[in-house]
């Protein structure tokens, strides 16, 4: 398998810590039980009496951390016996820690009672939300046609898979085509934006004869999305592609979006093309931007990103150099590369405040024999 980088599966925890919701650790399970174990050596062992019964009361509260209402209720009962034996004298003075410990325990059966169903009904809603916003976002397949295709998407907003960026590479009958993108703001609040574009960008794959009229079509969806809502001004930013037949050579347009960076022989490169109105500004009323052809040679890789790479500041509120960091990585499987700029961007402490997406296309493109097309090629770049 060459893809790497896709969102995770359905129910993935990964990205949540056991504060926010994740399963508690298994150090937290044990507490209670190292807490019992711990209470009842000390006493045992100790010639004199200790006065830590008061210990005991922790055990409900720590259970309903990992536990249902029927161990809470039997790691608190455990509790209270330990309280009642007489020779470990720990219900000193009197009933006042038994009375109290046993408030608490059963405080904790209802507490976890009510954090069980709970939790059964959060699970349910995450799982059928991410099971929505998969469908939205599939996995990107090893490769479209005669193109390789890896993915990286990071949404801003926590807890989700999907927020404001989107990708997606589609073979038609015109060819192989491929988006990127980055909606107005992020977040679930984006989610339906995100899903009208995509849905008109693989329509469009299917019925629009040139990439230009695919642009058209996408600027449409998002001026009668946006007439439809009141206050609404929806925009956004995306670059589309389109490869010829044999991979040779690819048409671009970039509405409102850096152009992809060329990954050629271990040298990073922008290519020069001048950025249009973003979607939903007008492309398919005025005229519509021209494609920008650029010619492949085998082993090139385009590397598409989102303000969220790009954006990225330092200490030093400069910039990640996306086009710099890619020659330095020297990165010779583009499988790799998603990750590598990610890992890059984490250890070295750059502040994203963004979707972070990334789309890598490495054609296969055949090796150009006649040296009067290969020089052809060299002077139309």
């Amino acid at each position: 398998m060459e893809k790497t980088s896709d969102p995770p599966p359905v129910g993935h925890r990964e990205r949540r810590s056991w504060l926010r919701g994740a399963p508690p650790p298994r150090w937290v399970r044990v507490l209670p039980v190292l807490l019992i174990v711990g209470v009842a050596v000390a006493t045992s062992i100790s010639e004199s009496p200790l006065d830590i019964g008061f210990l005991l009361g922790a055990i409900p509260p720590l259970a309903v951390l990992s536990y249902g209402p029927l161990a809470t209720a039997l790691l608190g009962g455990v509790a209270i016996v330990l309280l009642n034996l007489p020779h470990l004298q720990l219900n000193r003075p009197g009933n006042t820690d038994l009375l109290t410990i046993t408030f608490v325990a059963v405080l904790s059966v209802f507490v976890s009672f009510v954090r069980s169903h709970r939790d059964a009904q959060l699970d349910i809603e995450r799982t059928t939300a991410e099971a929505a916003q998969r469908a939205l976002l599939p996995p990107m397949p090893e490769a479209v046609g005669p193109v390789r295709c890896w993915g990286l998407y990071r949404a801003a907003e926590r807890g989700t898979l999907v927020g404001g960026d989107f990708y997606d590479v589609r073979e038609g009958p015109y060819g192989v085509r491929a988006v990127l993108g980055d909606v107005q703001g992020h977040g679930l609040a984006a989610v339906a934006t995100v899903a009208s574009l995509l849905g008109a960008f693989r329509e469009a794959v299917l019925d629009q004869p040139d990439l230009e009229s695919v642009a058209g079509r996408l600027d449409r969806r998002l001026s009668v999305d946006s007439a439809n809502a009141e206050y609404a001004e929806l925009f956004a930013t995306a670059v589309l592609l389109e490869f010829s037949r044999d991979a040779r050579s690819v048409r671009i347009i970039t509405c409102g979006h850096p152009p992809p960076v060329l990954l050629r022989a271990g040298t990073a490169a922008d290519i020069g093309i001048e950025p249009r109105s973003p979607l939903g500004l007008g492309v398919a009323v005025g005229t519509p931007p021209n494609a920008c052809p650029v010619s492949l040679e085998p082993g090139d890789t385009l590397v598409l990103t989102s303000d969220g790479v790009l954006e990225a500041r330092d200490r030093g509120g400069d910039f990640y150099p996306l086009t710099e960091r890619l020659t330095a990585l020297d990165v010779t499987d583009p499988a790799t590369l998603p990750d590598r700029v990610w890992t890059d961007l984490a250890r070295n402490g750059w502040t994203i405040r963004d979707d972070v997406t990334m789309l890598v296309l490495a054609p296969r493109t055949p090796p150009r024999t006649d040296p009067a097309e290969r020089a052809s090629a060299h002077g139309s770049r």
